[in-house]
């Protein structure tokens, strides 16, 4: 090779690696998040382009799933640390119980920007131990009253702000048209301790009732359960679809939008499902209340929601929690409210959203949904006293397998495959050997 090509060789060499020092470069991160199917969440994964324009090395990936099976899933990753996940769609129940087993990454790292002031106090307070975040809300709901206005003209009935019991099923029976396929109310029947457990066990808060006492000694041998599942069975029977014992939320929106149901009792965050003309055949047609009481200073209506949190076994958590930081923020809500409206925003999390005219124009259900937030109270969830947090669940490890024991005698109960007292006797005998084995009770 001459002297002069061997100059314009180098030549070209050191050009191409003066051209590589100035092109960034990303090491490439793959984010695997669980969640379930929920109209919020899908939503999420559709605008999920806009975190990826702005993080070129981070390529997310999801895995969606029904929710009693994300939650078997996350649960076995959790219990094993198998890094299967770098971020988990998780309930609000599960979230402090996590925490405190070490299995979940503190998310202190948002920075001011963030403002995890703005949150919501229940919300937030939900999700944190000691005051750090563990899981930050994707959305954050209650439950409340759903009737359709019309019905409720027509049948010379008038909605309170804060219904009692008695007057819900009194309208519930006279709204009741079986014949033209209109029933007075729907409730969660299918068996789950976060599906119809949810709502019985918050109903029971009204009626005076309480999974354990002071001591946890279970208490479904006492009155005031009786008397709740009797009622809940009762209305059910005499103003309910048929096939209820089957029927969880997905079931009851689908036919509250289908215009079969009077009422419906349930989480705040259907509101925005059931008043869009898109999807609800009655979306004009919807009017909200609290949760029914029966006086004694506790409506119905529970506290709950989904977060996104990072699992200790993750090898990527600042990525993680780069993700997470965005699709909690209100710059996503933004983004939400540009492509869809405002009525459409992951409701339930940040006092800001319930600031803006925007939204509070959209969304004629906001003032009902954040009181209800505000009103529900984990810390003293019942009319007496309990050594337990939490409305519509039990703040301890056992409580999933104990709750879907017992929902799945109270949906047999509802379905006539048990009596009411017999639903009852094999709760209580249930949840009394769970808690001996537990180290509860001797």
């Amino acid at each position: 090779m001459s002297h002069g090509r061997w100059h314009r060789r180098i030549g070209a060499i050191s050009g191409a690696l003066s051209l590589l020092a100035v092109i960034p470069c990303f090491a490439q991160t793959n984010l695997t998040i669980a969640t379930v199917h929920d109209r919020d969440l899908i939503r999420l994964q559709r605008l999920t382009g806009a975190f990826a324009a702005h993080n070129p090395g981070v390529t997310v990936k999801w895995v969606t799933l029904g929710e009693n099976l994300l939650r078997q899933r996350v649960m076995a990753d959790i219990a094993a640390k198998a890094g299967q996940f770098d971020i988990l769609t998780i309930g609000t129940s599960e979230v402090p119980i996590w925490a405190k087993q070490d299995r979940l990454v503190a998310l202190d790292k948002f920075g001011p920007g963030y403002d995890a002031a703005d949150l919501l106090p229940n919300i937030r307070d939900a999700v944190s131990v000691e005051g750090k975040l563990y899981a930050a809300p994707f959305y954050g709901e209650s439950s409340m009253v759903m009737y359709r206005t019309d019905l409720f003209r027509k049948a010379g009935l008038t909605m309170r702000e804060s219904p009692t019991w008695d007057f819900v099923i009194r309208a519930a029976r006279k709204l009741t048209d079986k014949a033209a396929g209109i029933y007075g109310i729907c409730l969660r029947g299918e068996a789950g301790w976060d599906e119809n457990m949810a709502f019985i066990t918050a109903m029971a808060n009204s009626f005076g009732a309480r999974w354990f006492d002071e001591r946890w000694q279970p208490q479904f041998d006492s009155p005031k359960w009786k008397k709740t599942l009797t009622i809940y069975i009762d209305l059910m029977r005499q103003a309910g679809p048929p096939g209820a014992s089957s029927n969880g939320f997905n079931e009851n929106l689908a036919l509250f939008s289908a215009g079969k149901c009077g009422m419906w009792i349930d989480a705040t965050v259907a509101a925005s499902i059931i008043t869009n003309p898109g999807y609800s055949k009655i979306a004009d047609k919807v009017g909200f209340a609290f949760a029914p009481n029966t006086g004694l200073g506790k409506n119905a209506n529970w506290l709950s929601g989904w977060n996104l949190a990072i699992p200790v076994s993750s090898k990527k958590v600042d990525e993680a929690e780069r993700f997470i930081a965005w699709a909690t923020s209100r710059d996503y809500t933004a983004l939400v409210a540009s492509k869809e409206g405002w009525v459409n925003v992951p409701p339930g999390t940040r006092a800001s959203l319930y600031q803006n005219a925007e939204y509070l124009k959209a969304a004629p259900f906001a003032k009902v949904t954040l009181a209800s937030i505000a009103a529900a109270d984990p810390n003293h969830p019942t009319v007496k006293p309990v050594p337990y947090v939490g409305v519509q669940y039990v703040e301890i490890p056992e409580f999933q397998g104990i709750g879907t024991a017992v929902g799945q005698q109270f949906s047999a109960a509802l379905a006539g495959t048990t009596t009411i007292d017999g639903a009852l006797a094999a709760a209580q005998s249930a949840t009394e050997r769970e808690m001996k084995r537990a180290g509860y009770i001797k």
